[in-house]
């Protein structure tokens, strides 16, 4: 029979991976305790970074439903469940492992894709998604500004060209009044 602590932890790691975005893997030896207190820090707060024992972890993947993640589990091994934006706790190990060596980005697995640690790399060198999201709302405002443009184009000229149309016919009639008016001058005195 299983022993209930094992089960505990195995349910807590299945419900980690469950309600995260992205589980990012690495190897942690070497770190010290305050180093893991920093780096827990710059994974920002939507991470939540847990050393785990590998048995119990791929038995709780299994469980969860993530597949990929068997070849990255050996040696020392502690993930980052991110229930926020994986990019930025891509950015925050990246950044970590840059000032201390000993941190080694295993790979991840990144709503629905396991991912290798070239891929998580890539992952860290995008933009941020509220970044992304800016950039698409305003290549969409752009294209919007000119789609309305395009579309008032012919309402502005067709406007033009009526008034230019009411114009010259006034033009016309203003012209021929003028040449009406002694004429019903002149019928008037004779009338009389």
């Amino acid at each position: 029979m299983a022993n209930p602590e094992k089960l505990a932890a195995v349910a807590e790691i299945v419900e980690s991976f469950r309600g995260s975005s992205a589980a990012l893997l690495t190897e942690y030896r070497g770190l010290t305790v305050s180093q893991l207190t920093e780096l827990r820090r710059s994974l920002g707060e939507g991470a939540q970074y847990a050393v785990v024992k590998n048995t119990l972890t791929k038995i709780a993947a299994q469980q969860a439903g993530v597949d990929g993640l068997e070849s990255l589990l050996s040696g020392p091994t502690a993930v980052a469940f991110v229930s926020g934006d994986p990019v930025e706790a891509a950015k925050g190990l990246r950044d970590f492992a840059k000032n201390n060596p000993a941190l080694i980005v295993k790979g991840g697995y990144v709503e629905g894709k396991a991912m290798s640690a070239d891929e998580i790399r890539r992952l860290a060198d995008l933009e941020s998604r509220e970044v992304l999201l800016a950039k698409l709302a305003g290549a969409m405002n752009g294209s919007l500004s000119q789609a309305v443009s395009l579309f008032a184009a012919p309402l502005a000229q067709a406007a033009r060209l009526a008034e230019a149309l009411r114009a010259k016919r006034e033009a016309e009639e203003g012209a021929s009044a003028p040449e009406a008016a002694p004429e019903a001058a002149s019928e008037a005195a004779a009338a009389e």
